[in-house]
């Protein structure tokens, strides 16, 4: 079992060579992932309507779904910053996470919502359109909100997380080629 990439709309995803597509995952349109990235099984990345960006080392786990509304009707692209992670489950739909940000699993992230760098959104939060998540705070709830300062060293879990989980990749690609 590959992984479906296609065009869609003239418009071809861009994927670094060293970046991971797990099996099972959709990637089509424009849509551009970096160096190291990896988008794992299960995930739909659709960039028919707007450009999405995964950016180098990020990763974004089993089951997730990313998409944006056309610019025309104004949807914002869906673009997500250098190692940052965004969890198992999650929605992101007009989205920005900055290099460094943190998705917790079963997260939604609706149009215009930013994690900054060193901010997260804790695991089954809801992001309403437009709202952000400063550096150094983590938001939690539905409809999320500041739930607290982070402690001292939070603000790297992505960084740590996105580490290991190009380490992982890496045992991904190795154990398919195996097979």
């Amino acid at each position: 079992m590959k992984p479906l990439i296609f065009a869609i709309g003239g418009k071809e995803p861009k994927i670094h060579e060293t970046a991971f597509i797990a099996p099972g995952a959709v990637v089509c349109g424009d849509v551009e992932i970096g160096e190291n990235a990896s988008v794992w099984y299960g995930c739909v990345i659709r960039g028919d309507t707007n450009r999405i960006v995964i950016g180098k080392g990020s990763n974004v786990q089993d089951g997730t779904v990313i998409h944006t509304d056309s610019p025309e009707i104004g949807g914002p692209p869906t673009l997500i910053g250098e190692n940052a992670l965004i969890g198992h489950k999650c929605m992101l739909h007009g989205a920005t996470v900055e290099d460094g940000g943190f998705v917790g699993m079963c997260a939604t992230m609706l149009d215009g919502s930013i994690v900054k760098t060193g901010g997260m959104l804790a695991a089954g939060a809801f992001l309403s359109p437009k709202k952000v998540v400063p550096a150094g705070e983590m938001w939690a709830g539905m409809p999320a909100r500041k739930f607290r300062d982070m402690k001292e060293g939070e603000d790297k879990t992505a960084l740590i997380s996105a580490a290991v989980y190009v380490e992982n990749s890496r045992k991904h690609m190795k154990a398919l080629k195996e097979l």
